[in-house]
């Protein structure tokens, strides 16, 4: 093997930077160039690909959020048939309630009657009652007249 000299070196050198111009023309992109134009693709295509992900992950949240609302919806129709089922029972109470209050109302009437046909009697008795009174008091007194005007004669003939 032959080592080169300081002359070749030097000339090489020199000559480097006209054989690199004469590889690469200028008018044609350069080596650089060509790594940035493919970097630049790449990171389109993983935009591109991210893009792809974000739509299906929001196709994805869509389709959750049409899950939930139909899951709402349902809760709501639920809620409603449970509400009138409540609705139905506070009718039915009602009802039976306003029935309970009819007997009731039927009952004190009855012994409102009841009571009115007791105070009859009772005030038919007090009546009898009285006329007996009334009687017994006549009797006393015009037999006390009687017994007082004998006793009066007796003792104004004597």
């Amino acid at each position: 093997m032959t080592s080169l000299a300081q002359e070749d070196i030097e000339y090489i050198k020199s000559q480097f930077e006209q054989w690199l111009a004469e590889l690469v023309p200028e008018n044609k992109p350069g080596v650089y160039d060509l790594e940035l134009r493919n970097r630049m693709l790449k990171v389109e295509q993983e935009l591109k690909h991210q893009r792809e992900l974000m739509q299906q992950g929001f196709g994805i949240m869509e389709k959750r959020f049409e899950q939930v609302d139909k899951r709402f919806e349902f809760m709501q129709q639920s809620m409603d048939t449970r509400f009138e089922q409540v609705d139905k029972r506070f009718e039915v109470m009602q009802q039976f309630m306003d029935n309970r209050f009819e007997q009731v109302d039927k009952r004190f009437e009855m012994i409102q009657q009841s009571m009115e046909k007791r105070f009859e009697q009772v005030d038919k008795r007090f009546e009898s009652l009285t006329g007996r009174i009334d009687t017994f008091m006549r009797w006393s007194f015009g037999l006390t007249l009687t017994v007082g005007g004998i006793i009066i004669a007796v003792l104004k003939f004597t």
